[in-house]
């Protein structure tokens, strides 16, 4: 038996969709949903120790004295960015002090409203802002890399921090999505910045510093003048303190531009979004302890390959590299150090397509709905002309028009 031989079903389900137009959206095609499969995180609350919180200003991103974060959100990542904010929570003296800037791009394939809805359902409590990332600010100014994640357009929304957080923020942590805290992070939001500094991040003066730049750029007499009397170290820039004050007083958005342009015209490296901040900060960075950012844990670029940690004490885990544990635990093949980051994991796992099918319909559509869904179930089960549905159909909760343009609070 298939809809063919149900034709005012098609008729029916136009009426009930029709009022809202543009409400259906696709969910991935292999048989699951995707985001449904995350618990609700435990509720934390600040210490006795802690400074009161005026209920008045309470979860607004210009309230004194908040720790303010600021990580991407997209859907390749999302697990990992759970994690992050897992573990920041977790460990934090006062966690109703810390505040985070989530900047979602305008194109993601889930939305950035269906987003706010998943981090507010596990995180019922969280201070937080989502932020619209226009990419196409960006998008003519980014070149090939030696590997195709480095250039998303969202791993250069840091660039543009200081334009698309509020005024009222002026100093913010930068955190990537693939990394977990086992420490406090008013630890690392205490670190101070001397004059003239505007970031501060763990540096690596043993790296060989020559090799994110190509032969080009060495062997242009004015580009290897680049650092003039500077003593440029190697810095990952997944873990930054950063002074929004000062970084908009300098305009460093404009600098990281112009060697983007530069690297458009004369391939002058091959490492995505790193090299225009060594090249603008190399040598004139904060230098903070390394326990904030043990790095590499996720191999190289290419392999992924398991890597210790290393030597010294520990207050952030970093997978950056090919290899993320969530990927590696999934397939079964899990790095020793991966098992670390899996306390912080709050996803339970993936529903089936049908299962999908029913929770999204029954949740979302109206009441004469959700009888022309028990009458496509049945189809369903009759035959197997249906069987595309499940995996193409999600009915969005809002009728509402969904326009976002620059800067958007979700």
């Amino acid at each position: 038996m298939g809809l063919s031989r149900f034709p005012f079903v098609f008729g029916f389900l136009f009426l009930v969709l029709a009022g809202c137009g543009g409400a259906i959206r696709s969910f991935p095609g292999d048989g699951s949903s995707g985001y449904v499969g995350f618990t609700e995180a435990p509720e934390y609350r600040d210490g006795v120790e802690c400074p009161k919180i005026s209920r008045n200003g309470a979860g607004t991103s210009c309230y004194p004295g908040m720790v303010h974060v600021a990580m991407t959100l997209d859907s390749e990542y999302l697990r990992g960015s759970v994690a992050a904010v897992h573990s920041v929570l977790r460990h934090a003296s006062c966690p109703e002090r810390v505040f985070f800037h989530f900047i979602a791009a305008e194109f993601n394939p889930e939305s950035p409203r269906v987003l706010t809805r998943l981090v507010r359902s596990v995180f019922p409590s969280l201070n937080f802002k989502v932020y619209i990332f226009r990419e196409d600010r960006v998008i003519n100014l980014i070149s090939s890399s030696i590997r195709s994640a480095l250039e998303n357009p969202l791993n250069y929304a840091r660039n543009y921090l200081g334009d698309i957080l509020d005024p009222c923020v002026d100093r913010v942590i930068y955190l990537d999505s693939d990394l977990v805290l086992v420490d406090d992070i008013t630890k690392l939001w205490e670190v101070k910045l001397a004059a003239g500094r505007v970031i501060g991040a763990p540096e690596y003066c043993h790296a060989n510093f020559t090799k994110y730049f190509t032969a080009s750029f060495w062997s242009d007499p004015e580009l290897k003048q680049t650092f003039g009397s500077r003593n440029p170290c190697y810095f990952n820039t997944g873990v930054m303190v950063m002074d929004l004050g000062k970084w908009r007083e300098g305009n460093y958005r404009d600098k990281l531009e112009k060697w983007m342009e530069l690297q458009k015209k004369n391939r002058i490296y091959e490492l995505g979004s790193l090299p225009p901040f060594l090249l603008v900060f190399g040598g004139d960075v904060e230098p903070i302890d390394h326990r904030w950012n043990q790095h590499g844990l996720g191999g190289d670029n290419m392999a992924g390959s398991c890597r210790p940690l290393h030597p010294g004490p520990v207050s952030l885990m970093h997978w950056s590299g090919k290899g993320k544990p969530w990927v590696r635990l999934d397939e079964r093949r899990p790095c020793p150090l991966d098992h670390l980051w899996e306390p912080y994991d709050l996803f339970k796992g993936y529903e089936s397509s049908v299962q999908s099918f029913q929770r999204n319909v029954q949740h979302h559509v109206t009441a004469s709905g959700f009888y022309l869904w028990m009458l496509l179930k049945s189809l369903y089960y009759a035959g197997d002309d249906f069987t595309v549905l499940d995996s193409s159909l999600g009915i969005d909760s809002s009728c509402s028009p969904k326009i976002y343009s620059g800067r958007h609070e979700v």
